[in-house]
């Protein structure tokens, strides 16, 4: 049983990238009843259980018989040491796309859990609900719970997003991307140069530097957000582009690029669920001259106007189209760093007993091409039960830990500065959030 690829899903084939989400728990865990619950998600989602094969010209999802789909692994081990361990594990080529990871204490009473997926058939929101979604499983039979499941409501193959996007004249989309490709080449934004000059790909292995505030940090940035007319995102991409403009030499400004990912799973008609397993992500790329003394608040602003300006019209459509050409054209999404945005998001929702004491999404990919001298900066941005955490992935054979932790100094200095630039007012939104709210 095979479902093609769209030209768009195919993107994603060459980069090997995937999701990887993670929760540290605490309290009693039944393995089990954990198996079962990921068993019952992957059957209710065929493309957990495919392989990428070929397909003519292109490439198809095909679905693993019984002995090859993926079943939740266990042992036990530190947590750190596994976490690493998982990150640095690629999907095995011509295996399945999910891979569910149990690492226990040798006591038995703490516990991390990874979930690997391929890109190719989730982007973060759905990795998110996916996530939750085994834990939802795993707290209804460990409670015996009789429950429909979520899941239950999606069975078959997804229909790719591409061809679910509203009709957009040819002729216009032609226009725009002829648009978008004289903007790269007036405008082409300038990267952070690699700091390891002496390493290849072999030395390198891929690490996570991490920036976390709590309740009471997040709130305040949030406050500071809506006093200055911008979002959490923008500000969060403003520090981004002001950290990476002190990486490069000179005192006058200099042209960098800013990549948001733009969901489009609320914007199609009818919206698609957070538990339709494909890429739901289209992209908007904005450069702005950025100088060492520019004003953060003043890039957020602009970087808030012009996204708002991008999703409120059919660029988001255009842009999804378009995607197609990137290999042709890779300057359409070339930028100096990479801002994700997964908003206020839930945590899992556990038994008695069993209690998460962290939760992370990280996205990884097999290739970084540490020959190239030069790359974006990666910012994973997501809030989980309110609490902002920005995730930096990096390879080390391009940038160093000492490096990317003063990126990440430098981010969150231009954070604090934007927090405490406000006195904090607790507020209903500031203690809480719906799903998926954005920041």
């Amino acid at each position: 049983m095979r479902r093609a690829l769209c030209p768009v899903e195919t993107l994603y084939v060459g980069q090997r990238s995937r999701a990887v989400l993670s929760c540290t728990l605490r309290g009693r865990l039944d393995i089990e009843t954990l198996s079962a619950a990921f068993d019952a998600v992957t059957e209710a989602h065929p493309a957990l259980r495919t392989r990428i094969v070929p397909d003519g010209e292109g490439f198809a999802l095909d679905l693993l018989d019984e002995a090859g789909r993926p079943r939740l692994s266990t042992r036990t081990g530190a947590a750190e040491d596994a976490y690493a361990t998982e990150l640095n594990t690629p999907l095995p080529v011509g295996g399945p796309l999910s891979r569910a990871v149990l690492v226990s204490a040798p006591e038995g009473d703490g516990h991390l859990f990874v979930l690997s997926v391929d890109h190719t058939v989730v982007d973060g929101h759905s990795g998110i609900a996916l996530h939750n979604e085994i834990w939802d499983r795993y707290r209804a039979l460990a409670e015996g719970e009789e429950r429909p499941g979520a899941a239950d409501s999606t069975p078959g193959w997804a229909v790719p997003v591409s061809e679910l996007l509203p009709a957009v004249d040819e002729a216009a989309t032609a226009a725009y991307l002829e648009l978008r490709a004289a903007e790269a080449r007036r405008h082409p934004a300038e990267l952070v140069a690699y700091d390891v000059t002496e390493a290849s790909a072999a030395d390198g292995r891929i690490e996570v530097c991490r920036l976390t505030l709590d309740e009471e940090r997040t709130g305040r940035l949030r406050r500071s957000a809506r006093t200055a007319g911008v979002s959490v995102h923008a500000l969060v991409a403003a520090a981004l582009l002001t950290t990476a403009r002190r990486c490069l030499p000179g005192d006058g400004p200099r042209t960098l690029g800013c990549l948001s990912p733009v969901d489009l799973r609320s914007r199609l008609s009818p919206p698609v669920p957070a538990l339709v397993m494909v890429p739901a992500v289209t992209t908007h790329l904005q450069t702005l001259d950025v100088a060492p003394e520019s004003d953060p608040v003043e890039l957020a602003r602009t970087v808030h106007a012009r996204l708002g300006d991008f999703v409120a019209g059919d660029g988001p459509y255009h842009e999804m189209r378009i995607t197609p050409e990137i290999p042709r054209n890779p300057t359409l999404q070339l930028a100096t760093v990479i801002a994700t945005n997964m908003g206020v998001v839930p945590g899992p929702r556990l038994p008695k007993g069993l209690e998460a004491t962290d939760v992370r999404l990280v996205p990884a990919r097999e290739q970084y091409f540490p020959a190239a001298g030069r790359s974006p900066v990666m910012a994973c941005v997501v809030a989980f039960e309110g609490r902002l955490a920005i995730e930096f992935p990096y390879f080390t054979a391009c940038f160093s830990p000492a490096f990317v932790r003063a990126f990440r100094d430098g981010v969150r200095a231009v954070l604090d500065a934007c927090a405490d630039a406000v006195e904090l007012v607790p507020t209903a939104a500031d203690r809480g959030g719906s799903p998926h709210r954005p920041l």
